[in-house]
């Protein structure tokens, strides 16, 4: 009973508490409510007060913002009225400025008076197109105008010079020396002063765009046209005085023309090495073959010395004209950036074009005179100086794919100049192939044929002209497959076929030389004589294309040529052998042969009359075939030494045996009693004889 007395007393206690504790809570919500009251009464208070402030405050801030846009259009119709007061004065006030010309007080200045002009030109043709003003605005604003035109020609005109001949060789040289797959070289050739282009370019862009006026840019035309030829004419004065006062000089006494004595530059003169290399590559050749060439002195002919000289004065002019060309493409790029900088883009193509059409002719026209040329030596069958345009030829094939970039955008006949020239050249070029090879087959000259069996004129020319050509495998195959018989000139036409052209061209002519030769020599009297001739002409053939390179290009087309000569000096040779029969008829004893049996019995015997009389009949014999075949053969020619030694084994080896054998059979007989009259030659002399064959000192 006590525990639930404790447990309810316990439980009221609580009962109690919360009472209390929810009295104050509603004590406390009670008293939020009533400052909730408040505050929305205080709000209340202050947006009615807000509202009265907004419409007080409203119609002054209007009023306020009234009065600043009428100050903005105040001040803005007085900037307007004094700009317009000042297109009333503007002529007055810039007349005497624009009449001084843009160098009285500089180019920027000018032009700021000039664009006052202009404004004023636009107001009064738009608003008072009738006004005495316009009048006065156009007139000196037209002064101003013909004044930047003039500024611009004199500029151009003070400041404009032609490019030294220094500089563009320089230029030329560091583009040869540039690897494949390189870019080339920033220009370093300064038309203009910088400071001129800039200013140039800034009365440029003026004038077509305010003038607006192109006029200028035929000054622009006119005058670096000019420079452009002046240049060109520079570097050819400046090559040709470098060249030498003689193109004799290039042959001191009769040797080797080298390379570097032909242009004799002075310290500022660089080295043009591999231009050098393709002007003066046939020439070279020529020299080579001339030097190596089959003619003893005492059996050259006329002609072989004195056209290479002749074509040395060629050379000096091959070589300008190629450096020419490559610095007519180096001034045109160069002109092609100048212009970048001063003529406005949209006029640059025609200007360009109009600027580099004198200089392209000029150089194309060049071009045609040695076509011109070079058809007139065809037909006199002057055919190594023809042979000086395939350095052109391929010079213009190599940079031609530049030209064709630097000109992209001109007008399709500047375009297609260079194109023509390569194309007249090319079949120039292929028409002095073609006739090279109906010449050497209707050769008529009989008359001059080498009297000791040398090395014919004909053969010789022929290889002087095909090796030069080993170097120009690509341009002359080209020409022949572009220009030939069986022209195909939409055809792209790629090395592998020019080479195997080239080499048909050659076995062509090979076989055109062969035939004549065979037909000349049918013209000596002397049987020996022929396949002398003959041998010296296939040996001197096989060795020069063998050294040249030619064989191997030549056996492209056809693999048994080479073995077609070694088959044919084998068969001369053979020939030549039969030249020793009336020798060999003695003593091999052909008649009335006495055996070896027969003759040891008679060494100790006495011989019959008839005996004696018949060994000294073949003693006689030898002696005097011997004596008669060296009076011959001494006057022979075998120009080359290795052939010459091996003919005179080969004969030693084909007669001293046989002599051997036979003056032992004979000499210890009894046969008379004047051995020395008949026993003329011991085995030593004949050697010795022999060995005087081909030699007229002997």
């Amino acid at each position: 009973m006590a525990e639930t007395t404790l447990l309810r007393s316990e439980i009221d206690n609580k009962l109690e508490k919360e009472r209390h504790n929810l009295q104050t809570l509603n004590e406390a919500m009670s008293k939020s409510n009533s400052n909730t009251q408040n505050m929305l009464t205080i709000l209340e208070s202050f947006q009615n007060r807000l509202k009265k402030l907004e419409s007080t405050v409203e119609p002054v801030y209007n009023e306020t913002e009234m009065l600043r846009r009428r100050q903005e259009n105040i001040e803005r119709t007085t900037m307007t009225l004094e700009n317009v007061l000042g297109y009333y004065h503007v002529s007055r006030e810039v007349e005497v400025q624009i009449k001084e010309g843009p160098h009285s007080c500089g180019l920027q200045s000018y032009l700021l008076q000039m664009d006052r002009l202009l404004q004023a030109h636009n107001y009064f043709q738009k608003h008072n197109p009738t006004s005495l003003e316009l009048v006065d605005v156009i007139r000196v604003f037209d002064e101003g105008k013909d004044a930047l035109q003039v500024e611009f020609r004199t500029l151009l005109g003070r400041h404009g010079r032609p490019v030294p001949a220094i500089t563009i060789l320089n230029h030329i040289s560091q583009y040869e020396d540039l690897q494949p797959g390189e870019a080339d070289p920033p220009s370093e050739i300064e038309h203009l002063p910088e400071k001129i282009i800039t200013e140039l370019g800034q009365i440029a862009r003026w004038l077509v765009t305010n003038g607006p006026t192109t006029d200028f840019l035929k000054d622009y035309t006119t005058m670096r046209s000019s420079m452009l030829v002046k240049s060109l004419q520079c570097l050819k004065e400046h090559m040709k005085s470098s060249s030498g006062s003689s193109v004799n000089a290039l042959f001191p006494g009769q040797h080797s023309p080298a390379a570097a004595s032909k242009f004799r530059p002075n310290k500022d003169t660089p080295v043009r090495k591999s231009m050098r290399k393709i002007a003066h590559s046939f020439r070279k050749k020529a020299a080579t073959a001339l030097i190596q060439s089959p003619f003893d002195p005492g059996h050259r002919r006329q002609g072989s010395y004195t056209d290479v000289i002749k074509e040395e004065s060629l050379d000096v002019e091959i070589d300008i004209y190629i450096t020419e060309l490559t610095a007519l493409l180096k001034l045109m790029q160069s002109e092609n950036q100048l212009m970048s900088g001063i003529v406005p883009e949209k006029h640059h193509r025609t200007v360009f074009d109009g600027v580099v059409q004198q200089a392209i002719d000029a150089v194309v026209s060049e071009g045609e005179l040695l076509a011109s040329n070079a058809k007139k030596n065809i037909f006199k069958h002057e055919f190594m100086a023809v042979l000086s345009i395939y350095p052109v030829v391929k010079h213009l094939r190599t940079i031609r794919p530049e030209f064709d970039y630097t000109l992209e955008g001109c007008t399709t006949p500047t375009r297609a100049k260079l194109i023509s020239l390569l194309s007249t050249l090319g079949s120039t070029g292929a028409k002095a192939l073609e006739e090279f090879v109906e010449s050497i087959k209707n050769d008529p000259d009989k008359a001059s044929m080498p009297r000791d069996g040398t090395v014919h004129e004909l053969t010789n020319h022929t290889i002087i002209f095909l090796e030069p050509l080993l170097d120009y495998s690509d341009t002359a195959g080209a020409m022949l497959l572009m220009h030939g018989e069986k022209a195909a000139p939409s055809e792209a036409v790629d090395a592998k076929k020019s080479r195997l052209k080239l080499a048909e061209y050659c076995t062509k002519v090979l076989s055109a030389l062969g035939l004549n030769l065979s037909n000349k020599a049918e013209t000596y009297s002397d049987p020996t004589l022929r396949p002398v001739f003959m041998l010296n002409n296939y040996n001197y053939i096989l060795k020069s294309i063998q050294r040249s390179g030619l064989l191997d290009l030549i056996h492209t087309w056809n693999k048994e040529v080479g073995q077609y000569y070694e088959d044919k000096i084998q068969e001369e040779k053979k020939h030549y052998s039969q030249s020793w029969s009336r020798v060999m008829h003695y003593i091999l004893e052909v008649n009335e042969p006495m055996s070896m049996q027969r003759t040891q019995a008679l060494e100790t015997a006495k011989l019959k009359d008839k005996e004696k009389q018949n060994i000294k009949d073949k003693f006689t014999g030898f002696n005097k075939e011997l004596d008669e075949i060296l009076r011959m053969q001494k006057g022979y020619a075998i120009p080359d030494q290795e052939l010459r030694e091996m003919l005179k084994k080969e004969n030693r080896d084909f007669i001293v045996p046989s002599y051997t054998v036979f003056l032992q059979k004979y000499e210890k007989l009894n046969f008379t009693k004047n051995r020395d009259k008949y026993i003329k030659y011991s085995i030593q002399d004949v050697e010795g004889t022999i060995g005087k064959f081909f030699d007229t000192s002997a």
